[in-house]
């Protein structure tokens, strides 16, 4: 037997005051996933949106705001309260949003808005069966195959940050690219999904021409969706994977928390190198990660780990190399990605709590 493994007999006895501590960490975290189910509800029901507007409400006010039932208002209130997602005062019985509540629950353009995440996560609870069955098969899992909630909620939780970021500082932190932009440049965005960061370039760059790519139909569908509402003339969207999406010459080429996705990101890279014109510039944004699993134990890290077990791992292994590179994948290998397909410039061009934002060059 192995030496490192002790059998039940061996096992060390348990310590009463750590078990205590471990129980009620675990007993909180069994909390904060069932409150997720709720926060999907009051968001699909615009319970925080009314709540928001409201001021300090009894449930039977609220009930009358949002023409949903006093009784499960009230459950749904206390459960909330006892999360401290909404506020309570005891004194007049009434339920509240503070100004930070809003900004995570109640604003859709707030920077901190973070609804979009609970849909994602709710899809993981769904797509558990065939995950499993991935486990036992070593097979991928397509992005088309999840649960829808997994395509609006990626949409709703990266685009808060694309809002509050990715004109005002991320485009600028790149060499000399806002400048083109400004004066007319032809750009491709890769893996757009929902577009949100597509349309967002498109409104800040008129001059310039956009495309966005994405592997999936309904995405796809869903991003000319977005654009004809947004009115934006100067973008269009065509279903194409990293390694054949048509064009060349592109000034600025974009992968906004894809790459680590795709089965083969070398091959993507190589594609990309071969699509830019000699000037060009490819901007990989990505989820912060340090380059080792000990830096990556943190909250960012867990919530990226998760995902990425359950979506982006089988993401990539369902498609033809599958490198699985991985949520976490860090500034290292992205690197190494990067560097095989051909580019001889990469630097850090910015970053955030929770982004890597990359610049390559040939």
């Amino acid at each position: 037997m192995n030496s490192t493994l002790q059998s039940p007999e061996r096992r060390t006895e348990l310590r009463p005051d750590l078990l205590e501590t471990f129980a009620g960490k675990v007993i909180c975290e069994m909390g904060a996933a069932a409150t997720g189910a709720l926060v999907v509800l009051g968001d699909r029901l615009g319970i925080y949106s009314a709540l928001a507007k409201s001021g300090p409400v009894s449930p039977a006010q609220l009930a009358v705001l949002t023409a949903l039932d006093e009784r499960y208002l009230r459950e749904w209130l206390s459960a909330q309260a006892a999360a401290g997602y909404v506020d309570y005062d005891p004194a007049n019985e009434r339920f509240s949003m503070n100004p930070e509540q809003i900004a995570v629950f109640a604003d859709p353009h707030s920077p901190a808005a973070m609804c979009g995440g609970f849909f994602g996560i709710s899809s993981m609870y769904n797509d558990e069966p065939m995950i499993a069955e991935a486990f036992k098969s070593g097979k991928g899992v397509a992005w088309g195959d999840h649960h829808n909630c997994l395509f609006c909620g990626v949409d709703r939780f990266f685009r808060p940050g694309y809002e509050a970021n990715l004109v005002s500082s991320w485009l600028p932190a790149l060499d000399g690219v806002e400048a083109k932009l400004r004066a007319g440049a032809t750009v491709a965005d890769i893996g757009c999904g929902h577009g949100a960061s597509t349309v967002l370039m498109a409104k800040a760059f008129p001059k310039s021409k956009f495309i966005g790519f994405d592997l999936h139909p309904a995405s796809i569908e869903c991003a000319r969706h977005h654009a004809a509402e947004e009115g934006v003339m100067n973008v269009e969207f065509q279903v194409a994977t990293a390694k054949n999406f048509p064009g060349k010459d592109y000034d600025l080429v974009t992968i906004f928390d894809a790459l680590h996705d795709m089965g083969d990101p070398v091959g993507a890279a190589v594609h990309i190198r071969q699509t830019l014109a000699a000037d060009g510039t490819w901007m990989i944004v990505e989820p912060m990660a340090g380059d080792s699993l000990a830096e990556n134990l943190n909250p960012v890290g867990r919530l990226y780990y998760s995902f990425s077990t359950m979506v982006c791992t089988p993401g990539s292994r369902s498609q033809e190399v599958g490198l699985a590179l991985g949520a976490q994948a860090g500034e290292k290998r992205l690197r190494a990605v990067v560097e095989e397909g051909g580019f001889t410039r990469f630097r850090r061009a910015t970053e955030t709590p929770v982004n890597l934002v990359l610049e390559a060059r040939p």
